[in-house]
């Protein structure tokens, strides 16, 4: 899923795609390491999704 700057993937993909475990993402979102709005986004229907570019902007040190 694709939105401007965004490519929105959910948990299990992002652990696919990064090497993280599932539970690691987790608590990243659980202690506020990841920012909602910013990392990640809640939809309506409850599913998590994690803006890769943010999350990979994160993991090489860089600020969103």
């Amino acid at each position: 899923m694709n939105h401007s700057n965004q490519l929105l993937v959910t948990i299990k993909k992002c652990a696919q795609m990064t090497g993280l475990s599932e539970n690691a993402i987790r608590q990243y979102l659980k202690k506020g390491q990841w920012r909602i709005g910013i990392h990640w986004f809640k939809s309506e229907n409850g599913r998590i999704f994690i803006n890769m570019i943010a999350a990979y902007k994160w993991m090489e040190g860089k600020e969103v």
